[in-house]
């Protein structure tokens, strides 16, 4: 079974002093820990929670944007097993899981870092798509 939900446990923003010229502006997300699921389904399914950090940083320290969740994965006993002990043991996931949770969070945390964004007035932490207008002429 796949990440079936995700849910923000922390949500901070801060803008500095405006400054011109050139931002760079830099988001990162990760994995920071991973815990068993309390009883799913009355005991019947195993689960995971993946603990995800995401942050976007803008420089010149003109602002920050950090968030953190938790993804729950649902899946067969020894697949959870599986993603408990190679945790334990290395700090690792199996990179098919990593990928579905690193997908389904950045949809989550890049919209909630747009939204933030706007609030504070600082520039939209993703590329935006741009449309380059001609001119239209007149018949």
């Amino acid at each position: 079974m796949p990440v079936v939900g995700f849910n923000f446990t922390k949500l901070s923003a801060e803008r500095g002093r405006i400054t011109r010229g050139k931002i760079s502006i830099n988001n990162n997300i990760g994995i920071v820990d991973v815990k068993e699921a309390t009883a799913l389904a009355g005991g019947k399914q195993k689960g995971v929670v993946f603990v995800v950090s995401f942050e976007t940083e803008y420089k010149p320290d003109i602002g920050k944007i950090g968030l953190e969740g938790e993804a729950l994965f649902i899946g067969k006993a020894e697949k959870v097993d599986e993603i408990m002990n190679e945790w334990k043991k290395n700090k690792k996931i199996p990179s098919d899981i990593a990928k579905g949770v690193i997908v389904l969070s950045l949809n989550k945390c890049n919209v909630e870092a747009l939204l933030l964004s706007k609030e504070l007035g600082l520039p939209a932490p993703i590329p935006l798509p741009r449309i380059d207008v001609k001119e239209v002429k007149k018949k």
